[in-house]
């Protein structure tokens, strides 16, 4: 397999986020909290008792955004829902991948980083749920291919606190990795197809 074609690494500009409409109207039910670790989401109602079909592919379809505070109130929404989900978020993943796939079709690294962080905590969220995405890896792995060799770190315009562990290519790797720990027998042989280049790290 050549090199990637020329332009495969040009970031394609998002379109305006279902997310960003939904919160320039109120509809999330969130606030803005500071303490001494800095931002978090301030949840007006119990998470474990929100609508998942409803809210978390809004939250996904914000992984898009660049622009605070849209950009902070979608990651940390998508933790927040996928820490509290449970058994809620298993039926709710065909759902989730349009808006992966959005996200990772960006190109921009800044969103690829913060997709795989989300998609490593997806993965480990709830049981079956590895297994779950393995149908979709056809749909979600093309750009981790692409991406794959791109040791590239982000540098400026991120957080202090989101410095560590932006650098896109290690951060496949492991995702990779999480997605054949958790995917079940055929997870590897899909990694493989849609990644050739992927190296197993588990003894077989």
């Amino acid at each position: 397999m050549g090199p990637p074609a020329a332009g495969a690494f040009r970031e394609r500009p998002a379109k305006p986020t279902a997310f960003r409409k939904f919160y320039e109207r109120g509809d999330f039910p969130i606030g803005l909290e500071h303490d001494t670790k800095g931002n978090k989401i301030a949840w007006k109602v119990e998470i474990e008792k929100l609508d998942y079909h409803h809210y978390l592919p809004l939250f996904f379809d914000g992984l898009c955004e660049t622009v605070h505070p849209y950009e902070f109130f979608s990651r940390q929404g998508v933790h927040d829902l996928l820490e509290h989900g449970g058994t809620k978020i298993l039926p709710v993943i065909p759902q989730l991948i349009i808006p992966i796939k959005n996200a990772l079709n960006t190109r921009n690294r800044q969103v690829i980083c913060t997709t795989l962080k989300v998609l490593q905590h997806l993965v480990v969220s709830g049981d079956m749920v590895g297994e779950a995405l393995v149908p979709y890896y056809r749909q979600i792995l093309p750009i981790l291919n692409i991406f794959k060799n791109a040791n590239i770190n982000i540098g400026d315009g991120v957080d202090f606190s989101q410095q560590k562990r932006e650098n896109v290519g290690d951060l496949i790797q492991e995702t990779l990795e999480i997605f054949e720990c958790n995917g079940g027998e055929r997870a590897f042989i899909s990694i493989k197809y849609m990644v050739p280049t992927y190296q197993s790290r588990k003894g077989f």
